[in-house]
């Protein structure tokens, strides 16, 4: 009797402790919550003043934040998007080219639609890998975008409305950040409690079995590519609103950085685990980072030079790259134990 009371407060004290890990583990913003921390802390020694400057830098961690959640939507499928910086650029010369804003606002964002679906169309259906497709796309649109602009910035027929665009509504937070606000709860939702947004997990896990699971797995793919190609043309609007003009060259940087947020937030290359929450703790952390060297007087190749290494620390300290890494260490040193015959 007393054996059996033993295992059932056993069991309720390990039921507790197990869920407890299975939470932990299922998480995957570890790295991104380090890099935030140590951010945070190095920035408000060395460079006060971001904290102050609320606009900007809410404006940027909401540049990089809005790209990166819709590359999050095609990465948690195990897809790459490389072509959303170019898409941000020719939407932005497109809407620009149209005289009335509004009537510019939908090509522009229509574009971005049309771009998603031949980004899936050439994974999905023709079976080219992602990355190859849409980094054919990534060129081709940048070209367009200088082809529309005759390799000069267009501007806006309406600069007013950009010049309101650009002003503060509440507090600090302009449109752009509150744009980005709701992007982001859209898409939370979208992937938490929506049976379609869940599906991309299961997309990314194991596509064998999403098959035999009865899930459309190619419609699941058109939909991520067509939200990261709908994001990336509505980055395009803001960032040509803001200017009062559409530059063929824009977002070039902004690839690289929206891409590592969503890596450092937790999100696997491979796909089937991350979270939308961890690409905004990426992109936060980026967003200060970079406007911390700004006002250091660090150029933008600098800057670049700092994300890139972060994203290869990301990279490598991704629990499966550890484990590979350990296991091969493993391996080595068996090999060397082994006595020779």
């Amino acid at each position: 009797m007393s054996q059996t009371q033993s295992l059932k407060l056993g069991s309720s004290d390990t039921s507790f402790l197990g869920r407890a890990r299975l939470v932990v583990a299922r998480r995957t913003e570890g790295r991104g919550v380090a890099l935030l921390a140590i951010i945070l802390v190095v920035v408000s020694l060395t460079q006060p003043l971001v904290f102050t400057a609320y606009p900007v830098s809410l404006g940027r961690i909401a540049l990089i934040g809005l790209v990166a959640l819709g590359l999050t939507a095609v990465i948690l499928m195990g897809e790459l998007d490389l072509s959303v910086a170019s898409t941000l650029a020719v939407s932005g010369v497109v809407m620009a080219l149209i005289p009335d804003v509004w009537l510019g606002i939908l090509a522009a964002l229509a574009m971005g639609l049309v771009i998603g679906v031949i980004n899936a169309f050439f994974v999905a259906v023709v079976g080219i890998n992602s990355f190859i497709a849409t980094l054919g796309m990534l060129f081709a649109l940048r070209g367009l975008a200088y082809i529309l602009s005759d390799e000069t910035p267009v501007r806006l027929t309406d600069t007013d409305a950009g010049i309101a665009f650009g002003q503060a509504l509440i507090g600090p937070l302009t449109p752009r950040v509150l744009i980005f606000v709701l992007a982001f709860l859209a898409l939370q939702i979208f992937v938490s409690r929506v049976k379609a947004g869940r599906e991309f997990f299961a997309v990314g896990g194991n596509r064998q079995a999403a098959y035999d699971a009865g899930i459309p797995v190619k419609r699941r793919i058109f939909t991520g590519f067509m939200i990261s190609g709908f994001v990336a043309s509505l980055a395009g609007v803001i960032n040509t609103l803001e200017r009062t003009a559409a530059d063929p060259r824009a977002g070039l940087t902004v690839l690289l950085a929206s891409f590592a947020a969503a890596i450092i937030g937790g999100n696997y290359l491979k796909g089937g685990r991350g979270s939308i929450v961890g690409t905004l703790i990426g992109a936060t952390a980026l967003g200060v980072l970079q406007v911390a060297l700004t006002l250091s007087g660090i150029q933008v190749p600098v800057q670049e030079i700092f994300i890139g290494l972060i994203l290869l620390l990301a990279v490598t300290t991704d629990p499966a790259s550890l484990r590979a890494v350990l296991g091969s260490i493993r391996s080595v040193r068996q090999g060397r134990s082994k006595p020779r015959a």
